[in-house]
């Protein structure tokens, strides 16, 4: 992990300086992206999955699995979409160094918390789910329940609960091969996508994300946190090894890695600029690999950027915003999201906060029609976001 953060330090430097340097209007051309998408009139409103749940929730403690079970029962219960079905659950561990921050654990701080993915798989057995599976693409060899254990996590008491499975999907794992998942209508950067089986061998998939800002995306919730999916084996600085462990360098910056052919990327992208190829990236795998459950934990957690990692490019806060936010849309729960973390308008275009730096990969999300990314569209249940509004700067 700490070469893992050495990378991204490095990383970030040359992203700011290199995104300072160039005038707005000449860093990336549109791509089908419109910049005046922003002021489009709402269709969120013919949308039966633009549903959010709001629900306060301040410990880690017992009250995590009440308050989950009250946001799911504002969707209308969880039931028909599980019952019977092989769930896979994405987590966002974000490397495996689990050494305290800012003096608290990194679940209460950037990484998902143990407790909210206890209560997660408790009421998704209790629904009637068949099996449940944690995923998460590692820079470690290790099995993702050892590495998981390692994090203090009782992984005992989740086989307790139910069939459970727990796949570190950097490379193939346990499958043959790779799963090919086209990209619908094309994609912002890639046609198609090589998976870990587990995205494809499931019925139902979960992102189980941390209420946080991002260096290169503005902000990482529930979409964000799919760009974990790439394998390191194909999308890595090692790309072509089974055993690779490295970074994602090559989908951030290609220049540095002219070796590495990415599967499935379309002619004609020349951009190496992170901030305009991860946005991008988010989309269409997202596109490819559909979100059914976004869950955001805003208990505890942290702004100015995804990781300790950012700190050298960002003022690292802890924040207490003390809520849980679920919806059956990414894209719509990512809005409300960002919402609730003090940004009036989710489509607001480069250069407008929090998407200062980079291309807002919720408002080209709505334009692909993975959802809505427009409040006015989206039925928010429980909580107003006024009354929860956690300003993240």
């Amino acid at each position: 992990m700490k070469t893992n953060e050495f990378s991204r330090r490095s990383f970030l430097r040359r992203s700011i300086t290199f995104t300072a340097a160039v005038p707005l209007s000449l860093r990336f051309p549109s791509a089908g992206f419109s910049a005046t998408a922003a002021t489009a009139p709402s269709t969120a409103k013919s949308r039966p999955d633009a549903k959010v749940a709001i629900v306060r929730c301040h410990s880690y403690g017992p009250e995590v699995r009440e308050a989950m079970a009250k946001s799911f029962d504002l969707l209308g219960g969880i039931g028909s979409l599980v019952k019977n079905k092989t769930v896979t659950v994405k987590l966002n561990l974000t490397g495996t160094d689990f050494s305290p921050y800012m003096s608290r654990p990194v679940g209460e701080t950037f990484m998902t918390h143990y407790s909210t993915a206890l209560a997660l798989t408790s009421l998704l057995f209790a629904a009637g789910a068949r099996r449940v599976r944690f995923v998460e693409s590692t820079q470690s060899k290790a099995s993702l329940g050892s590495t998981l254990a390692l994090a203090d996590w009782d992984v005992k008491a989740l086989d307790a609960l139910g069939k459970m499975e727990f796949e570190n999907t950097r490379n193939l794992g346990d499958g043959k091969s790779y799963s090919h998942l086209r990209v619908p209508n094309g994609g912002y950067m890639f046609s198609t996508l090589d998976l870990n089986h587990s995205y494809a061998d499931t019925d139902v998939m979960i992102s189980l994300a941390k209420l946080k800002n991002h260096i290169t995306a503005g902000v990482t919730l529930s979409m964000k946190n799919l760009f974990g999916l790439t394998p390191n084996s194909l999308y890595g600085d090692q790309a072509g090894d089974e055993n690779a462990t490295g970074g994602r360098g090559p989908l951030h910056n290609p220049t540095e890695f002219p070796k590495v052919r990415l599967p499935g990327l379309k002619d004609g992208i020349t951009s190496t600029d992170a901030t305009w190829r991860v946005p991008r990236i988010v989309v269409d795998i997202c596109a490819a690999r559909p979100i059914h459950l976004a869950i955001i934990d805003g208990i505890t957690s942290m702004s100015g950027g995804e990781g300790p990692w950012c700190k050298d490019a960002a003022e690292l806060k802890f924040t207490q915003p003390g809520v849980l936010i679920a919806g059956l849309n990414p894209v719509s729960t990512d809005a409300v999201a960002t919402a609730v973390m003090g940004y009036e308008n989710p489509m607001a275009i480069r250069g407008e906060k929090p998407f200062g730096f980079c291309d807002n990969h919720l408002l080209m999300a709505h334009e692909a029609g993975l959802g809505s990314a427009a409040l006015d569209g989206i039925d928010v249940r429980g909580e107003p976001i006024a009354k929860v509004r956690y300003p993240y700067g």
